[in-house]
């Protein structure tokens, strides 16, 4: 079974992601991180993230890997690294180019196969798993998803932050591969007054409804 979660930044998806599926029993894949790893290795390799060709390349050659709760680079799992703003700067820049999101759902689907697997990213829904059994679109204000955003990184500003959000918003909606959407048939989820908890259980009902 597939359960697919999309949704803009900020607006708790992977972490409802996570806990739904430890919920459930099934696997989490971030789709998030994986493009966050990519823009880490760019950086630390100083690619040109402006060069499609040149990350796709990277992408194929870093033996980049989703885990079960996480992401490998090279076989070493990375966490906290992938959460830096100069990460957070450069994955809008990484996941833009079509050579990068094509490879991206080359992976993601390679290694969902077979699996109970809940996803979460931007995509999901839409083009990785179009034929996902349940499919969720969860929102959130700006302010609520900017102060969540900035709660994860203490010290940042929070209209700055803000503005950020509200400009990968802009970009993830429209970029010609792959953009942030309502997929067909996806329920829609306001988490802004919402605790993970209460999301979870919002979600469990609709993947296990109640006879």
């Amino acid at each position: 079974m597939k359960i697919a979660i999309d949704g803009p930044a900020g607006a708790g998806k992977s972490t409802v992601a996570r806990a739904l599926a430890q919920r459930l029993g099934f696997v989490h894949l971030d789709s998030g991180a994986l493009y966050r790893a990519l823009a880490w290795v760019a950086l630390r390799e100083g690619v040109d993230l402006g060069s499609g060709a040149d990350l796709a390349h990277l992408l194929a050659t870093c033996r980049l890997a989703p885990l079960p709760d996480g992401v490998s680079v090279e076989g070493v799992a990375l966490g906290e690294a992938l959460k830096t703003p100069q990460v957070d700067a450069a994955v809008s820049q990484v996941a833009w180019h079509p050579a990068v999101r094509s490879e991206m759902v080359r992976i993601q689907r390679q290694w969902g196969e077979g699996r109970d697997l809940v996803a979460d990213g931007r995509d999901i829904g839409t083009v990785v798993w179009p034929e996902a059994e349940v499919k969720i679109f969860l929102t959130a204000t700006l302010a609520a998803r900017a102060e969540r955003r900035a709660a994860e990184q203490p010290g940042l500003d929070l209209a700055q932050v803000e503005e950020e959000i509200a400009r990968r918003d802009e970009k993830d909606s429209a970029r010609s591969v792959g953009p942030l959407r309502v997929a067909d048939g996806a329920r829609l989820v306001d988490t802004t007054a919402l605790t993970v908890e209460e999301v979870v259980d919002r979600l469990v009902e609709l993947v296990r409804p109640k006879p």
